[in-house]
């Protein structure tokens, strides 16, 4: 059975369902355009899925629109009931998860579309009559075992990558580096493994060697993300999303479905693009961190808090402090999430405005647990857009910053990645807190350390004030005292 090639008009609309996946990633590029963005993948994606059910049905001769047979319709409606399904488990899931947990629910709709990927190279495998890729010989064509093969491994690759990176991001395991012995010739062995069955598969469609890619392709993305630390999270993210919009595509070629092929295509450049801007702002090596962790050594720290003088400061100090200064720079981190400040963080800079202070919010790169955690957090609290700042475009003002107002942050203000070449944060840029007039430093306890198990030597400096509570309670607190 060969494949037909699909009509002009499915062609036509999965060329303008492509059209609207560009407009929404263009959109996604600014919080100020995000909503837009989203409105353009919608209608994009329900174009290409509808355009899909269509084209299930066949077109008589002289018609334009298709005339579905009744085992076309029974079929029909078992895919609106499936979709009905995953469209109610996605509704409530939307409404039920904190934005603390988004990083992880990320990874984790990451690890669906990999072993979807996985299943369908399976059923392209077990039923290719089904899928119209057999030759005249009732073989499977080499060129779709290809394609099956390469949607199989990188789908597998992302499944479980996306798993191990789930688990670290939820606390499941240590969000520090696991290094396993001999782990680059145990990754490139596999690798080199996985092309060369795949190129066999081209010649042998032996049940052994689809099973043998699956594994060692869920072996590969196991070991790719385990010595991956806390510190690049957010790159692994961006890079399992760039994994899964590639295993589509692949598995857009076994389906012959032209609106997949574009879709993964664009998912899984951008999620390129997205690792390497993120990896150069963090001053991190792009080939080795997709290589999983390939310089990565273990800290010679234990992570420890040092016993070190420190300074508590108050609500009621806070709010002096910043009442009498002329700029105020607010640089939150993933502790601001957990906490749910920001509407209240929105509202005490609204006050200090209204004093006439200068108040402009810094994101990192890597702050929080995904790619532009914080804008978002940022964005939901309607804080102005021309506000916000980029790392490259605000450290240089630190030095004339009267209040480092530092919430639920801590590795992307640790000096450690500057100066301590044992430091696994060590060569990442961070903000220069320490050249503010007066640091001020909310966290819960002394106790803790950050996401990458390093103490911070800001806690100890003369001009820093530790304002220890919940980030939300001392912001309410410090809101109060401005307002007497």
């Amino acid at each position: 059975m060969e494949h037909v090639a699909p009509p002009a008009w499915v062609m036509l609309a999965y060329l303008i369902a492509g059209v609207c996946f560009i407009f929404a990633l263009r959109g996604l590029s600014s919080p100020a355009t995000s909503q837009r963005g989203n409105r353009f993948g919608m209608f994009g994606m329900a174009l290409a899925v509808g355009t899909t059910l269509l084209l299930r049905a066949p077109v008589p001769a002289g018609s334009f629109l298709p005339q579905p047979t009744p085992e076309d319709v029974v079929i029909l409606l078992q895919i609106l009931a499936a979709i009905g399904i995953g469209g109610a488990i996605g509704i409530v899931t939307a409404r039920r998860i904190a934005m603390t947990d988004m990083p992880q629910l990320v990874a984790a709709f990451h690890s669906l579309v990999g072993l979807a990927a996985v299943l369908v190279g399976w059923a392209a495998y077990l039923n290719p009559e089904a899928f119209g890729i057999l030759d005249a010989d009732g073989l499977i064509n080499p060129v779709s075992r290809v394609e099956a093969g390469l949607g199989i491994a990188i789908g597998a690759i992302t499944f479980s990558g996306s798993v191990i990176a789930f688990l670290k991001l939820a606390g499941k395991m240590s969000g520090a580096p696991i290094m396993l012995p001999g782990r680059h010739v145990i990754n490139l062995g596999s690798l080199a493994a996985i092309i060369g069955l795949t190129a066999y598969f081209t010649i042998d469609q032996s049940l052994w060697v689809v099973a043998a890619i699956t594994a060692l392709a869920f072996l590969i993305g196991f070991l790719l993300i385990i010595p991956i630390g806390g510190a690049d999270m957010p790159v692994v993210v961006s890079m399992l999303n760039s994994y899964s919009g590639w295993a589509a595509a692949a598995m857009g070629f076994t389906l012959h479905n032209t609106a997949m092929i574009i879709t993964g295509a664009l998912v899984g450049s951008s999620g390129a693009i997205l690792s390497y801007i993120m990896c150069k702002a963090m001053n991190r090596s792009f080939i080795s961190v997709i290589a999983g962790g390939f310089g990565a050594v273990a800290s010679s720290g234990d992570g420890a808090k040092t016993d070190r003088p420190w300074k508590r400061g108050s609500a009621e100090d806070a709010a002096f402090l910043l009442g009498e200064a002329e700029q105020v720079i607010i640089i939150p981190g993933y502790g601001m999430a957990v906490a749910q400040a920001q509407h209240v963080l929105r509202e005490m800079g609204d006050q200090l405005k209204a004093r006439g202070v200068r108040v402009k919010y810094a994101i990192h790169p890597v702050a929080g647990r995904m790619p532009g955690h914080m804008n978002v957090l940022l964005a939901e609290a309607n804080v102005p857009y021309d506000e916000v700042f980029e790392l490259e475009d605000i450290n240089g003002e630190f030095a004339q910053t009267d209040v480092a107002f530092i919430i639920g942050a801590n590795d992307v203000v640790n000096p450690a990645a500057k100066t301590d070449k044992s430091s696994p944060i060590y060569g990442m840029p961070v903000f220069d807190v320490e050249k503010a007039k007066t640091i001020m430093f909310i966290k819960r306890s002394m106790g803790g350390v950050g996401y990458a198990g390093v103490d911070n030597d800001v806690f100890y400096m003369d001009q820093t004030m530790m304002l220890l509570a919940d980030a939300k309670k001392m912001v309410e607190d410090i809101i109060k005292a401005l307002a007497h």
